[in-house]
């Protein structure tokens, strides 16, 4: 390989690695929830912990360890809608950021 090709093809791993990057940077802030007066973000390990707690009013810490009293079914629900839908369309983006590669 010539040197032209090499600082061709380590610019385009570059921008690549920074356009997943931005686009994880993205979808990572639509994951946070207002809720009750406080920020939740939408996580497995949230979703798993409210599914736990069943059909009760539980006290959380939010992301600024704040805590804020919820009803664990309705945030549960907030949280699993709002995981599916953007890691969904964060997974499409994925793809097509690939697919360009």
């Amino acid at each position: 390989m010539d040197t032209d090709k090499l600082v061709a093809h380590s610019r385009a791993r570059f921008d690549h690695a920074a356009a997943k990057r931005t686009l994880k940077e993205k979808y990572q802030a639509q994951l946070i929830i207002g809720h009750e007066g406080g920020m939740f973000k939408s996580s497995p390990e949230m979703i798993s912990f409210l599914a736990l707690c069943g059909d009760k009013e539980i006290v959380v810490l939010d992301m600024y360890e704040n805590p804020i009293k919820v009803d664990a079914l309705y945030l549960l629900d907030l949280m699993r809608f709002n995981w599916e839908a953007t890691t969904e369309k964060w997974y499409k983006e994925f793809e097509e950021l690939n697919k360009k590669r």
